[in-house]
């Protein structure tokens, strides 16, 4: 039997607008824009190319870590999966599957958001790193 229970229907609608704009936050904060290595051009023998490998440094970068936006994304879709899947276990021994699945898909699709999102600026930044690096200049960070 079916019944209306208000109180847990506007604890679901808070719930989901909590997660999405938690959701929206994390994908703004997780842009691999803004950052660059501080290079130190003194005694530095291509410091006339510092602007030019900047660029295509940070291209390069872009690419080889798969751009953060669609990591997370992809990490969200599994960790949404994987929590759907183990919330829908959990949810099932307290009688609710449906509600499980819906609690873990959410909370597995953001850690798996943010933990793709994290690895994929990590890699990003490695790459700029080294490719000014392997150009001859000298990075500090």
């Amino acid at each position: 039997m079916l019944s209306f229970n208000p109180k847990g229907e506007v604890m679901n609608n808070l719930f989901k607008t909590i997660l999405v704009t938690s959701s929206l936050l994390l994908a703004a904060c997780a842009t691999q824009t803004g950052w660059s290595p501080t290079v130190d051009p003194y005694g530095d023998p291509n410091a006339h190319r510092i602007n030019q490998d900047y660029e295509e440094c940070r291209q390069l970068a872009l690419r080889s870590s798969g751009g953060t936006a669609q990591e997370v994304a992809k990490g969200a879709a599994v960790g949404g999966l994987l929590g759907a899947a183990t919330g829908a276990a959990i949810g099932a021994i307290s009688g609710n599957p449906g509600a499980g699945a819906a609690y873990g898909a959410a909370i597995g699709g953001f850690g798996g958001g943010a933990k793709q999102g994290f690895e994929s600026e990590d890699a990003y930044k490695r790459a700029y790193n080294n490719c000014m690096r392997h150009r001859g200049h000298y990075t500090v960070n």
